[in-house]
């Protein structure tokens, strides 16, 4: 029996490949991310920063679903008022914008409606969701916040594919693991959500 599952994992993998189509291409784009706290201590506002990097395609013909992966940078950041809290004022630490670069590398499953009579060679659109996988790089430096080495997200969106090259795209991501936390408060830790904006060009 598993010889026959192992033979049908093989034969259907083959198929995929022998079928599917892959592009690749740069894409580039922005973020709008805060930080989400566990406890309503600190204020938060929203900061833009900017992401850029390649991404992959591999689409099966004729039924529109198909994976989508990448390999980005990012920033990602949100302003925090630590000034609201004694535990920080007291040491002259007030509003913060603390950045985070991170290398995101993103594996969506996406569809794409391919079937318009021709007119998809214009424009067809397409929907993806996924998991994001974060490893930081670098941080905003300050002796009030420790961070893990990565973190993982779960993003959607929509988008369109314009001229069957370029693609434009708005999704909203959720961070799933905290992507820092405080070093005096215990259990004191944030997520990282927001909207991104990419157009990504795919020969």
């Amino acid at each position: 029996m598993r010889k026959l599952i192992i033979a049908a994992l093989l034969a259907g993998a083959t198929a995929f490949s022998a079928g599917a189509e892959f592009r690749w291409g740069p894409t580039a784009g922005v973020n709008i991310s805060r930080y989400y706290w566990k406890q309503d201590l600190v204020g938060n506002k929203h900061l833009c920063g900017p992401t850029a990097g390649l991404m992959g395609e591999v689409m099966i013909p004729g039924i529109g679903f198909g994976i989508d992966f990448g390999l980005r940078y990012q920033m990602v950041g949100g302003q925090v008022d630590f000034g609201r809290q004694v535990i920080w004022s007291s040491e002259g630490v007030e509003n913060l914008n603390v950045w985070n670069h991170e290398l995101e590398i993103p594996i969506n499953l996406r569809f794409k409606w391919t079937r318009m009579d021709g007119f998809e060679q214009y424009l067809a659109p397409f929907a993806y969701v996924g998991p994001v996988f974060n490893f930081t790089l670098a941080s905003t430096k300050t002796p009030v916040l420790e961070r893990p080495t990565g973190w993982v997200a779960i993003q959607c969106g929509i988008g369109a594919e314009v001229f069957e090259h370029w693609q434009v795209s708005v999704g909203y991501s959720w961070g799933v693991s905290y992507i820092q936390r405080t070093v005096k408060l215990d259990n004191f830790s944030s997520r990282s959500q927001g909207w991104q904006i990419n157009v990504a060009y795919l020969f």
